[in-house]
C-alpha cells in the first residue's frame, strides 16, 4: 500500500535526489521514493522543487519516478523492546531484517522498528483518578532484569487518570485512558514516537557534580567525567580510540548504554556485536547487552543514514533519560558524522566553508552534544535524569587541527587527545596527559576528596606536576645528557616512571586490570608519591640514590595494578609496612637490597 503521491524525480545524483511537484510537504519529512519505496528525508525546498537525502542505495533509480507522502517527520519508536536491540541509522532493527532479506538489506524493506506481538508484563504505578501531567509515571515494565522501563504520560496530554490496564499487553494495546480539560478522552499505549531532530522537553537543567566512573586510572583520575558530561576523544589512526570507547561502553558507571557505529569500519561494529553479549556487566552480573541498545551503520552502509544516526541514538537516551536513568551515549565517531555532512552539502552545491566541510558545521557538532546534559525530568516526582555524550573525533593524520576537532572543542568539557607516540611506545590508552584537560575536574575533585579519599585532589594535583616536570627535564636529558641531573631530578623522573609505567598504563584485556575502582586508584597514587616522598627525605638525609631506586618494594608497585581487587587491602597494608622497614634501613645505613 502507497503512501499519497506527491512529486517526480527530476534528477538522481547518488544518496541526493531532487524530485519536482513537492509544494505540500515540509523540511524533514519522510518520503517514499520510487516504486521500491527507499526511505529518504527532505532535506531543502526550493519553490516546488525538493532535495530528499535518501538513506538506501539508489543504484537503478531514474527521473520520471514517483515520490509518495508520508506527512511525517523521521522518528524513532521508543517502548518496550529497545533494550538489546540492534539497529541500522534510521532505527530499523537489523536482526529482524536479517531474518526477512538473509545477509544483505534489501532496498525499501519495511519491518516494524519495534514488535508489536511481544507481550510485556506491565504493572501498574499510578492510580486511577490521579490528576496526571506529561512524564508522570503510569507504570512499568521489566524489559530485561537490569532495566525497567518506566511507561510516561507522552508529552502534550494531561488530565484525570480514568482508567488504567494491568497485566500483559503489547506496545500498541492501550494500557490507560486519560481524560482532559476539554473532556476529550486520549488512549494511550506504551509505544511513544518522536522526531529525531527534535530535543525531549524537560523541566531544567542542572550542573552535573557527580562523576561517571569509568575504572580507567588516567581518565577517572587525570581527566574525569561527570554523569551529564560532554567528552571527546579525539586520536590519529591506530590509536586505540575504539578500544578507549569500548572500556567506556563496559564500564562506565551509567545505567544505559547507546553505542553508535557511525560510519567506522565494519570488523570493528562486528567485534562490538560479538563481544558485547559474551561480556560479564559488573553492575549487574549479566550480560552486559542487557542495558545496551546498538547502532550500527558502518562504513559501506548509506551515507545518509549516518548523518541521521546521531539523532537516532540521542533521541533514544533522551527517552530513557525521562525515567530518571543516567544514559551514555559513545560515538564512533562524529568525524565520519562530518564526512557523510560535508558530503551532502557538496551534492546540494552549497557553498563549502573550511576543507570543503559545510558552514554549519559547528552548529550540527552543538545541537547533538547539546542535547547531553543532567537534567530534572518532567513530571510531579523531579526525578533527575543524565545523557553522557562521548565522541570520538579521526582527523585526518592526527591533525587536531582540522575543522570537526577544533568545532568539537570548543563545545565540549572533556578533551582526551590520544597520541601516536604512547600508542607506538604500546602505552594504553594513550591519552596525552600532557595535552588532555577535563573542565570538570574541581568540581569532581571535591566530590572524590569527599566519598572516597580525603587527600584526592593533592595528590591528582602533584601527579599533573611531576608529569609536567618529567617533560620539562626530558628536554635538559636531550640537550646535556642524564649525568648532568642532580639527584633530586633523577628522583622525579623515576617517580613520573613509576606513575607513566604502574598506574596510567593498563591492560584492557587482561581481567584483573582492566578496571580499577576509585578507592584502589586513590590507594596507587599514595603508594607511589609516598615513595616518592620517602625519598626525597632519605635523600636529604644522605642516602644513597643507587640503594633508594634498588629497593625491593619497588617490585610491588609494579605489581600493585595486577592485584584482584578482593585482596587488595592486605596487599596495600603488606606494600606500605614493606616501604616503611626498607626505608628505615636505608636511614640506618643498611643495604636494601
Amino acid at each position: 500500500m502507497h503512501d499519497k503521491k506527491t512529486g517526480t524525480i527530476y534528477k538522481v545524483a547518488g544518496p541526493l535526489i531532487v524530485a519536482t511537484g513537492m509544494r505540500d510537504v515540509h523540511m524533514h519529512d519522510v518520503v517514499r521514493v520510487s516504486e521500491k519505496q527507499l526511505i529518504g528525508e527532505i532535506i531543502e525546498l526550493r519553490g516546488d522543487k525538493a532535495s530528499i537525502q535518501v538513506y538506501e542505495d539508489t543504484a537503478g533509480i531514474g527521473p520520471g519516478e514517483p515520490v509518495y507522502m508520508t506527512g511525517e517527520p523521521l522518528t524513532v519508536e521508543l517502548a518496550p523492546g529497545l533494550i538489546e536491540g540492534i539497529y541500522d541509522g534510521i532505527e530499523r532493527p537489523l536482526t529482524e531484517i536479517y531474518k526477512v532479506s538473509g545477509d544483505r538489506i534489501s532496498r525499501g524493506i519495511d519491518v516494524p522498528k519495534l514488535d508489536r506481538e511481544k507481550k510485556w508484563d506491565f504493572v501498574p504505578y499510578a492510580r486511577v483518578g490521579d490528576e496526571v501531567i506529561p512524564g508522570d509515571i503510569l507504570g512499568t515494565v521489566d524489559e530485561t532484569p537490569a532495566v525497567t522501563q518506566r511507561i510516561m504520560v507522552p508529552n502534550g496530554i494531561s488530565g484525570k487518570l480514568e482508567w488504567l490496564y494491568s497485566g500483559n499487553a503489547t506496545i500498541v494495546d492501550t494500557i490507560a485512558k486519560i481524560k482532559d480539560k476539554k473532556g476529550k478522552i486520549h488512549e494511550i499505549q506504551m509505544l511513544q514516537k518522536w522526531p529525531v531532530r527534535v530535543r525531549r522537553p524537560y523541566q531544567k537543567k542542572v550542573i552535573p557534580d557527580a562523576p561517571m566512573v569509568t575504572g580507567q586510572r588516567n581518565i577517572d583520575t587525570l581527566f574525569p567525567i561527570a554523569k551529564g558530561g560532554i567528552a571527546c576523544i579525539p586520536g590519529p589512526f591506530g590509536s586505540g580510540k575504539t578500544v578507549v570507547q569500548h572500556q567506556l561502553a563496559k564500564w562506565a558507571d551509567a545505567d544505559i548504554i547507546i553505542y553508535i557505529g557511525c560510519g567506522e569500519r565494519g570488523n570493528e561494529m562486528t567485534d562490538v556485536l560479538k563481544e558485547f553479549p559474551e561480556l560479564h556487566d559488573p553492575r549487574t552480573g549479566l550480560s552486559l547487552m542487557k542495558r545496551t541498545v546498538l547502532i550500527a551503520n558502518t562504513s559501506d552502509m548509506p551515507v545518509a543514514a549516518r548523518e541521521a544516526s546521531i539523532y537516532t541514538g540521542i533521541t533514544i537516551a533522551e527517552y530513557f533519560r525521562d525515567m530518571g536513568y543516567k544514559a551514555a551515549i559513545i560515538a564512533d565517531s562524529t568525524s565520519r558524522w562530518a564526512e557523510a555532512l560535508r558530503e551532502m552539502s557538496g551534492r546540494l552545491e552549497e557553498m563549502p566553508g573550511e576543507e570543503g566541510y559545510p558552514a554549519y558545521l559547528s552548529t550540527r557538532l552543538a545541537e547533538f552534544y547539546e542535547r547531553a546534559g543532567a537534567v530534572i525530568c518532567n513530571g510531579k516526582d523531579n526525578r533527575e535524569g543524565a545523557v553522557t555524550a562521548i565522541g570520538a573525533v579521526s582527523p585526518p593524520g592526527g591533525d587536531t587541527s582540522e575543522p570537526v576537532s577544533q568545532a568539537t572543542l570548543r563545545i565540549v568539557k572533556v578533551f582526551w587527545g590520544l597520541s601516536a607516540e604512547l600508542a607506538y611506545q604500546r602505552h594504553f590508552p594513550a591519552i596525552d596527559w600532557l595535552k588532555s584537560y577535563s573542565l570538570y575536574d574541581q568540581k569532581l575533585g571535591n566530590y572524590f576528596t569527599e566519598n572516597i579519599d580525603e587527600n584526592w585532589s593533592s595528590q591528582v594535583a602533584e601527579v599533573k606536576f611531576l608529569l609536567q616536570q618529567e617533560a620539562e627535564l626530558n628536554e635538559i636529558v636531550r640537550l646535556v645528557g642524564f649525568d648532568a641531573l642532580s639527584e633530586k631530578d633523577r628522583l622525579t623522573l623515576d617517580c613520573a616512571r613509576l606513575i607513566r609505567e604502574d598506574f596510567l598504563q593498563q591492560d584492557s584485556f587482561r581481567e584483573v586490570d582492566t578496571y580499577t575502582p576509585p578507592k584502589k586508584q586513590a590507594q596507587m597514587v599514595a603508594a607511589i608519591l609516598g615513595w616518592y616522598h620517602r625519598s626525597r627525605d632519605a635523600l636529604r638525609a644522605g642516602a644513597e640514590y643507587r640503594k633508594i631506586i634498588n629497593m625491593g618494594v619497588l617490585g610491588m608497585i609494579a605489581r600493585m595494578k595486577y592485584e584482584p581487587d578482593n585482596k587488595w587491602d592486605g596487599f596495600y597494608e603488606e606494600l606500605d609496612q614493606e616501604m616503611r622497614r626498607e626505608f628505615a634501613e636505608i636511614r640506618s645505613g643498611g643495604d636494601a637490597a
